[in-house]
C-alpha cells in the first residue's frame, strides 16, 4: 500500500504587492523608479529607444536574470496540472506506487477585485537546472511508460517569486505632440483571422499590437470572430459581453471602461425583438445579424433568413448565403426563425438599431465614423489603482491569474496618452512573461491610470512600421481576430 504524500515545498503564490504611485509618463519618458517585478530593485536596462514618429516613442526594455530551471508536473484526470488536495494526493499515491518520489505543492490563485483567492494543488517530481531540460523530458517519458501523464515545467512560469528575466517593448503616445489617430481593425473580414502585421500594412499604420480574444470554439472558418465588443469606424461588428472591459477610441482620444451593447430589430408591423448576436455562429433559438464585414456565408442550418437592403426593405431567402454589399442579413433559428417568418415578410421593412453603453456613465457611446471599440481580456488598473476584474472578464483561473504568459497590454495615462506594451514569455532563460497581477503592476509603473489586458500567449505581437519587434512565443506571428493601431 502506498504511503500518503505530505504537502511539500513552498507554496506558489503571487501577492498583489503595493506599487508606489508615479507621475504621468505620457511625456515619452520611462519611470525613474525601480522596475516593479523581481528581486533586483533597479531600473530596467533600456536596450533601445527611438522616436517612431512625432509624439510616439518605442522602448525596448530588459530586466532581471535567469536563476530557475525545470521540474515535472503530473496531470490530473481532467488533463489540468492542478486540482483539489484529494485529487493531488491520489495522483501522488499513483506515482509513488510506480516507484517515483513526488511532492504535493500548494498553489494560490491570487484574489481579484471581483473574485477571491483560490487554493489548489499540484504534484511535482524533481528539479533540474535550465540546461538540464533533457533530464526533465526523460522523467516525463519514464512516467508515460508507467501510465502516468506529465509535462516538463519551467519553474519561472509558475507565478511565484522569480528573478526573471523580462523583455518588454513599450510604445508611448504623447497626445500633445501626436497628430494621428487610433484605430482598430478586424482585417479583411470578421470571420477570417489575419496577422497583426498584415492588418497594419492594409491600414498604413505607424505601429500596432494584437487585439482582444477571438473565438476558437467555433467552426474554423469563423474563428476571427472577436469574443466581445468590436466597433470599427462606427459600425458594430461584434456584440459586447455585458459588463466586460473595453477600449474606446475616438481620433486620438482613448479611454477604458465597462460596456454593453443592445441591438434590436423593429419590423414595419410594429413588432420589436432583441438581436442576440452579430457576425457569429447562431445557436438554438437565436437571432443573429450579419453585416457585409462578416466575410463568410451564413449557415445553411434550416433556419429562417432575410436580407435587409440599405433602405430597410426585406427580401426573404433560404438560409445559407453571402451578405450582399450595402445590406445586412438576419438569421433566426428555432423560436427566432418563427419570429422572422411572422414579422419579416417580402416587401415589408425592418429597422436595425445598435447601441453601445458605457456602464460607468450609463450613457451611450456615439457611433460615429471616428469611433473604434475593442473588447479586452481583463481590466487591470482603474483610477490609478490595481483593480483586476478577472471574474467579470471571464478569466478567473489559475492559468490566467497565476501563471506567467506573454502579455499584450494597453493603458491610458493621466493626460490621455496611450501606453501599449508587450511582455515576451514562454522563452526559458530569455523572458518569463507576466502573471495578471504582474501585468497590472507593470502598467501602473508605466504611468497608466486605466489599463487593460488584451489577448496574450502566442497572439502577443507588436508591429512598428512593417516589422514585428517583439518575439512571438509560437516562433512566428499568429493570425488573430482584431488588432489595435496607431495611424498617421
Amino acid at each position: 500500500m502506498s504511503r500518503r504524500i505530505t504537502v511539500g515545498l513552498s507554496a506558489i503564490a503571487l501577492a498583489a504587492t503595493a506599487v508606489p504611485a508615479h507621475a504621468d509618463q505620457t511625456n515619452l519618458t520611462l519611470p525613474t523608479s525601480a522596475f516593479p517585478l523581481g528581486q533586483e530593485q533597479s531600473r530596467p536596462l533600456v536596450k533601445n529607444q527611438r522616436e517612431v514618429t512625432r509624439g510616439v516613442r518605442l522602448f525596448d526594455l530588459a530586466h532581471g536574470r535567469s536563476t530557475q530551471g525545470w521540474t515535472v508536473s503530473l496531470l490530473m484526470p481532467n488533463g489540468h496540472d492542478d486540482g483539489t488536495l484529494q485529487a493531488a494526493q491520489l495522483k501522488a499515491d499513483e506515482a509513488s506506487a510506480a516507484g517515483f518520489t513526488p511532492a504535493v505543492v500548494r498553489i494560490v490563485q491570487p484574489a481579484a477585485a471581483d473574485a477571491p483567492a483560490v487554493e489548489r494543488y499540484m504534484v511535482r517530481i524533481g528539479q533540474w537546472t535550465l540546461k538540464q531540460r533533457a533530464e526533465a523530458d526523460k522523467m516525463v517519458k519514464d512516467l508515460k511508460e508507467a501510465g502516468i501523464k506529465a509535462k516538463a515545467d519551467y519553474l519561472a512560469d509558475d507565478g511565484a517569486e522569480t528573478t526573471g528575466p523580462w523583455k518588454m517593448h513599450v510604445l508611448m503616445v504623447d497626445p500633445r505632440l501626436f497628430r494621428g489617430s487610433f484605430k482598430t481593425s478586424v482585417g479583411v473580414s470578421v470571420a477570417k483571422r489575419e496577422t497583426t502585421s498584415s492588418m497594419a500594412k492594409h491600414l498604413g499604420a505607424i505601429a500596432g499590437v494584437n487585439g482582444g480574444f477571438f473565438n476558437i470554439h467555433t467552426p474554423k472558418q469563423l474563428q476571427g470572430d472577436p469574443v466581445g465588443v468590436s466597433v470599427v469606424g462606427g459600425r458594430l461588428l461584434s456584440e459586447a459581453v455585458a459588463g466586460r472591459s473595453g477600449l474606446v477610441l475616438n481620433g486620438r482620444r482613448a479611454r477604458i471602461t465597462e460596456l454593453k451593447s443592445v441591438t434590436t430589430a423593429a419590423s414595419s408591423d410594429g413588432s420589436r425583438v432583441e438581436i442576440k448576436g452579430i457576425n457569429r455562429a447562431a445557436g438554438p433559438d437565436d437571432l443573429v445579424l450579419y453585416t457585409p464585414e462578416f466575410g463568410a456565408k451564413t449557415a445553411a442550418d434550416g433556419g429562417a433568413e432575410v436580407v435587409i437592403d440599405a433602405q430597410g426593405r426585406v427580401v426573404t431567402r433560404e438560409a445559407g448565403g453571402a451578405v450582399p454589399r450595402e445590406s445586412s442579413v438576419l438569421h433566426g433559428t428555432g423560436s427566432m426563425a418563427e419570429w422572422l417568418l411572422s414579422h419579416a415578410l417580402d416587401g415589408s421593412t425592418m429597422r436595425i438599431d445598435n447601441k453601445v453603453i458605457d456602464l460607468r456613465t450609463g450613457k451611450g457611446v456615439p457611433l460615429t465614423p471616428e469611433t473604434y471599440i475593442m473588447g479586452g481580456g481583463v481590466g487591470l488598473v482603474r483610477n490609478g489603482r490595481v483593480q483586476i476584474t478577472a471574474k467579470a472578464d471571464g478569466q478567473a483561473s489559475v492559468n490566467m491569474m497565476l501563471r506567467r504568459h506573454p502579455r499584450t497590454l494597453v493603458g491610458v495615462g493621466r493626460s490621455g496618452g496611450l501606453i501599449v506594451a508587450t511582455v515576451d514569455g514562454r522563452d526559458p532563460g530569455v523572458s518569463v512573461g507576466a502573471s495578471m497581477v504582474e501585468a497590472a503592476q507593470l502598467m501602473r509603473w508605466l504611468g497608466a491610470k486605466q489599463a487593460l489586458n488584451l489577448d496574450g500567449g502566442g497572439s502577443s505581437a507588436m508591429v512598428v512600421g512593417r516589422k514585428v519587434v517583439n518575439r512571438p512565443s509560437d516562433g512566428a506571428e499568429r493570425t488573430v481576430g482584431d488588432a489595435l493601431f496607431i495611424t498617421p
